[in-house]
């Protein structure tokens, strides 16, 4: 089985909007057993479109497409499937009703064009649209599938999700003669190439099944791909794989699959009964951001604080004076000072600090762009730890910050 995806629209090209769609169709395809093997964007034209669909006759078992079933004239999905395949339109009464119920429920008069949308191909399927108004298509002639989905995230997401993947699991169920399975293990505080060599020899590890490193300014993500003949096969390749992947590389593995550490930590910090504050410089509260975004983190979070200048950092954190003058904001001293400091300011169990030099200014011989130092206060010890980053702003803020949080969760590991 051979699958490709067609996305249709000049905003794509032109770097206007992201093509997330392509991510969550490869996902979903592979996970049952039709892999997608080619993703192409085109502008909306006709002659690009007709090109697609002859190499997707020639090539491809099933093409997925997404983009160009709007109601204007740069919506060109629709009748360009019409021309190709030799198909006509036909007004639909229930999906027209169904277009107006939408504009009527928003007390929006419905303007004429939109009545296109409740044309569908004589001679296909038109796949109901729960999120919008324009209905998908799917067509099939000789042998392959062709099915057209809105180019709107959440409505071509409830269209894959609700009948596009259920018919082409139950068509070609007798064609898909293996089974493929897949993992993501979530690493950070360790670069690709480095991640590379403690591994090993990647072949030996894991035989014919697949490894890819996904490097991120918050660490590699490890994807395990499996291909075997039954689940139970997949399942148990999977597990031997990511068992020798701990084995070699454990310190460094996080999480697996959509978990964020900061979700982790959340739940160890819980766990411990234990209590967090923030204290940060350069990262301008970013970790307080990410902690946050956690449901149910005021159980373990106090408050943070953001100190950016001198004086900020004396009167709220306690900073010495001296320890300033003598080393600097971006300094161990200050780093640990500023970890106690907000520990004790809100009576918490532990305190976190960030101080560096994000970038592009601010930089000397002896302290260049990307230096962070970064506290950790508990009331058994206090320390800092440097890290060297880079020379971008912000992906110096988010590594900090991500470095921040893998202390973090190291020293609650030891507790456990």
């Amino acid at each position: 089985m051979r699958a490709k995806l067609l996305t249709i629209g000049d905003e794509i090209l032109i770097g206007q909007i992201i093509n997330s769609n392509a991510a969550f169709i490869g996902e979903k395809m592979y996970s049952i057993g039709i892999p997608v093997e080619k993703i192409v964007s085109i502008g909306d034209t006709e002659e690009a479109f007709i090109e697609e669909l002859d190499d997707s006759m020639r090539n491809f078992d099933v093409t997925l497409i997404t983009g160009g079933l709007g109601p204007t004239h740069d919506d060109i999905t629709k009748p360009v499937m019409v021309k190709y395949f030799n198909d006509e339109l036909v007004l639909n009464e229930d999906v027209l009703k169904y277009v107006k119920s939408i504009f009527e429920n928003r007390n929006i008069p419905m303007p004429e064009v939109n009545t296109g949308q409740a044309e569908v191909l004589r001679y296909g399927e038109h796949i109901w649209n729960s999120m919008g108004t324009a209905p998908g298509i799917w067509k099939e002639l000789f042998g392959r599938v062709f099915v057209a989905m809105p180019g709107v995230p959440y409505e071509m997401k409830a269209m894959m999700n609700n009948y596009v993947l259920p018919k082409l699991s139950n068509n070609f169920a007798s064609r898909i003669n293996y089974v493929m399975k897949q993992k993501t293990l979530l690493t950070t505080g360790i670069g690709e190439s480095t991640l590379s060599e403690m591994i090993g020899n990647i072949d030996e590890l894991i035989g014919d099944s697949k490894l890819a490193f996904l490097p991120s300014p918050d660490g590699v993500r490890l994807r395990i791909n499996v291909l075997k003949e039954n689940e139970q096969e997949a399942n148990d390749e999977l597990r031997v794989i990511e068992g020798n992947l701990k084995e070699k590389i454990g310190k460094y593995i996080f999480g697996e699959e959509d978990q964020k550490i900061e979700e982790i930590i959340g739940e160890l910090l819980k766990e411990s009964k234990l209590t967090l504050s923030t204290a940060e410089s350069c990262t301008g509260g970013l970790i307080s951001s990410r902690i946050t975004d956690i449901s149910g983190s005021s159980d373990y979070y106090e408050g943070g604080i953001n100190t950016y200048s001198y004086k900020a950092k004396v009167r709220s954190l306690g900073v010495k004076k001296g320890s300033l003058e003598k080393h600097g904001a971006v300094s161990e001293k200050v780093a640990k000072q500023m970890a106690k400091g907000v520990r004790k300011y809100f009576k918490t169990d532990i305190g976190i600090s960030v101080t560096g030099i994000a970038g592009p200014g601010g930089a000397t011989p002896e302290k260049p762009v990307g230096l962070v130092w970064i506290g950790f206060s508990s009331k058994e010890k206090t320390f800092a730890q440097k890290f060297l980053f880079g020379n971008n702003r912000e992906v110096n803020k988010r590594r900090s910050s991500q470095a921040a949080l893998d202390i973090l969760r190291q020293e609650l590991l030891l507790l456990k």
